[in-house]
């Protein structure tokens, strides 16, 4: 029996958590992420290390990190992490000399992905991937219980294949990026725009914040559409649309078992499923004459990044 370490590093916080081999959390640490310097930022990582090692009552056999950014496949070096502004940081190799255990980096959808994998909603499968829906969508896959990183690390960037050509201006760059109509973020611009159309049907939305189409918020979007704001309703169905209008294409790449949705906006289940369910159908491959792959939510919440991290460490170590 032995316990490994999963970390979240994020721009604002370093989550931590020790993690057994059935993948249970046993206990967290949490500290503010210093600013963006490398060598601060893992100064900190090991200090919470040593916090949860001295905590654990069998050896820690491995390190995960979970970092929004592109690592490269030997999962020793971050390439590049724009939440961190951190280029080519050899991750690995600092910390295991600081540390003596096995350490490894991961992109952090990649390690929530594997998370649901082995411990959640998808460990009934062998191919599956996982969409990340928040103010992006991001995602990790897996083929024949493997996760796909591809030639350089940078696999699954999900979220800016194109679904809408010449569409609108993503952060990435491009145009029309599936990001921007299936995450949360185009969630919260379509019911601003729809409130603002319809101010006397979204009475209950615009009381949620402000009283605004402005002050909608995403939180709002999910409350007031449980409640049956006809509002809400229609920019989660809208919303989930674009969302099965994407997995149908990743369908046609992939040919996954089960899809997991994960991340805040999946919180509303149905409400967001619902329409992508009818929509994958719609846009089918082959149309009725294959399997359509079943659409899942996230089992693990927030705990996905640490247990996947961790699982991973634990492998490379063992």
């Amino acid at each position: 029996m032995s316990n490994s370490i999963g970390i979240d590093v994020g721009g604002t916080k370093i989550l931590a958590g020790l993690v057994d081999d059935a993948g249970n959390v046993l206990t967290t640490a949490r500290r503010p992420t210093p600013a963006h310097d490398p060598e601060a930022v893992l100064a900190v990582v090991a200090e919470v290390v040593r916090e949860l090692m001295a905590e654990s009552s069998v050896p820690v056999v491995g390190v995960g990190l979970g970092i929004a950014g592109q690592v490269e496949n030997t999962r020793s070096t971050v390439l590049w992490a724009p939440n961190l502004k951190w280029s080519r940081v050899e991750v690995r190799a600092i910390l295991e000399a600081d540390l003596g255990v096995t350490v490894i980096a991961e992109n952090d959808a990649n390690a929530a992905a594997w998370g649901e994998f082995v411990f959640g909603a998808g460990a009934d499968v062998d191919d599956l991937t996982v969409v990340t829906v928040g103010t992006g969508i991001g995602g990790g896959v897996i083929v024949g219980g493997t996760m796909l990183r591809g030639a350089t690390g940078g696999a699954a960037e999900i979220g800016h294949i194109t679904v809408v050509p010449g569409g609108r201006q993503c952060g990435c760059g491009r145009l029309g990026c599936w990001e921007q109509y299936g995450s949360g973020t185009a969630l919260v611009r379509q019911a601003r725009e729809l409130a603002a159309e319809r101010p006397a049907e979204a009475s209950l939305l615009r009381s949620l914040g402000d009283g605004t189409p402005d002050g909608i918020e995403g939180l709002h979007v999910t409350q007031a559409a449980i409640a049956g704001d006809p509002v809400a309703v229609e920019a989660f169905r809208i919303c989930g649309e674009w969302l099965g209008t994407g997995l149908a294409d990743l369908t046609a790449v992939l040919d996954p078992a089960a899809f997991v949705i994960s991340g805040g906006v999946s919180e509303a289940g149905d409400l967001l499923l619902d329409p992508a369910r009818t929509r994958l159908a719609e846009q089918m491959p082959g149309g009725d004459l294959r399997p359509m792959p079943q659409i899942r939510v996230a089992s693990l919440g927030n705990d996905a990044g640490l247990i996947g991290s961790a699982d991973i460490a634990r492998r490379a170590a063992l």
